[in-house]
């Protein structure tokens, strides 16, 4: 048992209870007092010295062996999310630890994670040199062969694998993805359902059945499967967000939104979230949260076209024909091949008079449709706009070439071309009332309307866009052009 240390405090009190005592004589008294002194911090001293060496004598605390030192700072990278600092670790491994297989699979996984690609196929080489029959080592070199884009490596591999476990999850579910990216979403859902056999409740796996579930229509199993995912990890941000597009299939466009919501608040910076909150918004009417939604997804990815789009037909619906046209070029800039992009610039810019540029846009989109006759049409009357018929002329003679002479299509741009002509007016109104298809008829009845335009019949011209929006059915891009020309 430690022996108590006395304070200097205690010291003085003694010192001075014994001071008081007592008839002794002065010089007795003070002889006394130095004599008690000098004893206590005897004993003081001593108390400390031996206290110095009980510490002296306690053992050093044992130190990790390197093996658990490594493993230690590895679980500390991980739990961190630091992946570089986990792939450095390994230039350290003790030298014990060298040839564990798991080590180095997660070694190889860490570095396919990181793009490092080749080296990760090091190592996986030299683990099939040691061990080819390993089921792990084997769906290791698929995800690389896979994340090098060795394709027909990873299908060999996969082979593998399925000959000697025909539910194998990994090899199924690489089975089921390449089958999505055909699009044949059946075979598919087929084998993540085979991927379920061994492990029903793998996530990947179900989210894969859900996903193609709903692909197939088959709604309410996909229901119930993205919320098992979701009975045993509620923030799963992809199963939360196809509860939400299941919520909108049935309109339950509030639901859908909460959903959503809870998907990004687990993953904050997930492009396509925000896509689907736009749309849901703007199914209810809430115009400037659909626009926010949209906005904060072309921030993340200011270079894809898709919000864009979506933006710049909201615009449109709210008549913000300036900034839905600004949206449309950053569609195209984004993305040249996305030809509806060029038709909506058309449009726009006919709107706004700007005749040349309007004409550019029809130009673009003839590219794709060489055999349209109404981008045909749009470009000859961006040209009579601007009171140039002989450009006209030119355009619509190479236009005509190899359309059937008999056809209503060819009869409009015959009018077009020769700007006048009672007969051929004539055939034209003649062969639009034969027609018996509700879009093709108005498509027709729009161009007659636009020719009395030009030729500054107003009232002949409104007529036949009145007769378009009767139809209260706007299938067809002239729709939008005959309520512009009614001035709405």
């Amino acid at each position: 048992m430690k022996r108590p240390i006395l304070s200097a405090t205690i010291v003085l009190v003694l010192v001075s209870v014994l001071s008081s005592c007592g008839s002794t004589p002065k010089q007795e008294k003070k002889e006394t007092s130095t004599a008690v002194s000098r004893n206590l911090q005897e004993k003081q001293t001593e108390t400390i010295k031996n206290e110095k060496n009980i510490l002296k004598k306690q053992p050093e605390e044992p130190q990790d062996p390197p093996d658990v030192t490594f493993a230690k700072k590895l679980h500390e990278y991980l739990d961190k999310n630091d992946l570089n600092s986990a792939i450095t670790a390994f230039d350290t491994i003790p030298d014990s630890l060298k040839n564990d297989t798991e080590l180095q699979i997660l070694h190889a996984s860490l570095l396919i994670s990181a793009g490092r690609g080749q080296e990760a196929a090091e190592i996986g080489n030299e683990l099939q040199v040691k061990d080819s029959k390993n089921i792990d080592v084997l769906e290791l070199n698929e995800q690389i062969a896979a994340a090098n884009g060795d394709k027909e490596k990873s299908s060999e591999i996969v082979n593998q694998i399925l000959a000697q476990d025909p539910y194998n999850v990994s090899a199924n579910i690489r089975l089921a993805q390449q089958q999505v990216l055909n699009h044949k979403y059946k075979l598919a859902y087929n084998y993540y359902k085979k991927a379920l056999t061994n492990e029903p409740d793998n996530t990947d796996a179900l989210f894969g059945c859900g996903q193609m579930a709903y692909y197939l229509d088959k709604l309410d199993e996909a229901k119930q499967t993205f919320q098992k995912i979701l009975d045993k990890e509620s923030t799963n941000a992809d199963a939360l967000a196809y509860m939400g597009k299941l919520a909108a299939e049935q309109e339950k466009y509030l639901q859908a939104t909460k959903y959503i919501q809870d998907a990004i608040k687990y993953s904050p910076d997930n492009y396509s979230f925000y896509l689907d909150l736009g749309s849901y918004q703007q199914n209810q009417e809430n115009y400037n949260d659909a626009e926010k939604a949209w906005t904060k997804a072309i921030a993340l990815e200011p270079d894809y076209f898709l919000a864009y789009t979506y933006r710049a037909g909201l615009y449109n619906e709210m008549k913000r024909y300036d900034d839905s046209l600004a949206d449309y070029y950053n569609v195209v800039r984004t993305n040249p091949k996305y030809y509806y992009a060029y038709e909506e610039i058309g449009m726009l810019e006919w709107h706004q008079k700007n005749w040349a540029k309007s004409r550019q846009g029809f130009m673009k989109v003839l590219e794709f449709n060489k055999d349209d006759p109404s981008y045909k049409l749009m470009v000859a009357a961006t040209y009579l706009k601007e009171k140039n018929s002989a450009e006209c002329k030119n355009f619509l003679k190479a236009a005509m070439r190899n359309i059937d002479t008999s056809s209503v299509e060819y009869n409009m741009l015959r009018l077009y071309h020769d700007q006048g002509g009672i007969n051929t007016e004539n055939a034209v109104l003649s062969k639009i009332d034969k027609i018996e298809k509700t879009t093709p008829r108005g498509k027709m009845w729009f161009y007659m309307g636009l020719y009395y335009e030009l030729e500054g019949s107003q009232q002949l011209a409104e007529e036949f866009y009145t007769k378009i929006m009767n139809m209260q059915t706007p299938m067809f891009f002239e729709y939008e052009l005959a309520e512009w020309g009614l001035g709405k």
